[in-house]
């Protein structure tokens, strides 16, 4: 069972990286499926998360999808919004459902033909950004993920972003957010990590390493779109089962 689950991991980060995702989501449904003790699943996700999206960042940053002017107003709000949502302790389960919806409508909506051929990104409004950002933070600090499965919709929906601009800007976001969540959990004495997190952290970075890197490199941007679909779906119907 522990190849099975050192392989699926690996799958998993690979898949998640190639659309500049930290794989949080996919990590939690794994440990839940290998029945990962409870206390340490949103933690261990979180560190795994960290170190994905940060192989993803770098990746995507050095073939050139970078747009700080983009990033900055979302991570304005949602890094302290995602600390205070890492020290709130009700019961999230209402967020997972809506969240789950949200996912699944923004992916059917991505995949329907657009009438416009030609892609022009847009600015955000600056203010929207913040708000977004803020709402994004506090409700992945209570989950236990880094928010780019719901930004990324946003980014490419909104026409902020293409998909490969996305990718580098959520993955930037989902660092920042889960290293907040994290510091979150060790200022308020929750934080539980596995005790095999070393070896879970080798094999998540090897296959972020590769996913980016295809995503980035040899993937289109059209393709991309398609490969972030799945990944918003699995990761909808993870939410809505859990």
């Amino acid at each position: 069972m522990d190849i099975i689950f050192i392989i699926s991991l690996f799958i998993v980060a690979y898949l998640y990286a190639s659309v500049g995702h930290g794989g949080a989501s996919g990590y939690l449904a794994l440990m839940a499926l290998f029945m990962v003790a409870p206390a340490v699943m949103k933690s261990s996700a979180l560190v795994l998360n960290v170190f994905v999206s940060l192989i993803a960042f770098v990746t995507f940053y050095r073939s050139g999808y970078f747009r700080w002017r983009v990033l900055l107003p979302f991570v304005i709000s949602s890094v302290p919004f995602s600390f205070l949502g890492a020290n709130i302790s009700i019961s999230p389960d209402i967020y997972r459902k809506i969240l789950a919806l949200c996912l699944a409508l923004a992916t059917v909506k991505m995949l329907l033909p657009s009438q416009n051929t030609s892609y022009q990104s847009k600015t955000p409004n600056y203010v929207l950004s913040l708000l977004i950002g803020g709402a994004i933070g506090l409700v992945s600090g209570m989950i236990g993920i880094g928010g780019g499965i719901i930004l990324s919709p946003i980014l490419v929906l909104s026409r902020w972003a293409d998909v490969k601009e996305s990718a580098c800007i959520s993955s930037a976001f989902i660092f920042l957010n889960s290293s907040a969540a994290l510091f979150g959990l060790f200022t308020s004495h929750t934080l539980a990590i596995d005790s095999r997190i070393a070896l879970w952290v080798v094999v998540a970075f090897l296959g972020g390493l590769t996913g980016s890197y295809i995503g980035a490199n040899k993937i289109s941007s059209r393709g991309l779109k398609y490969f972030l679909s799945v990944v918003l779906i699995f990761a909808a119907i993870k939410l809505y089962l859990q």
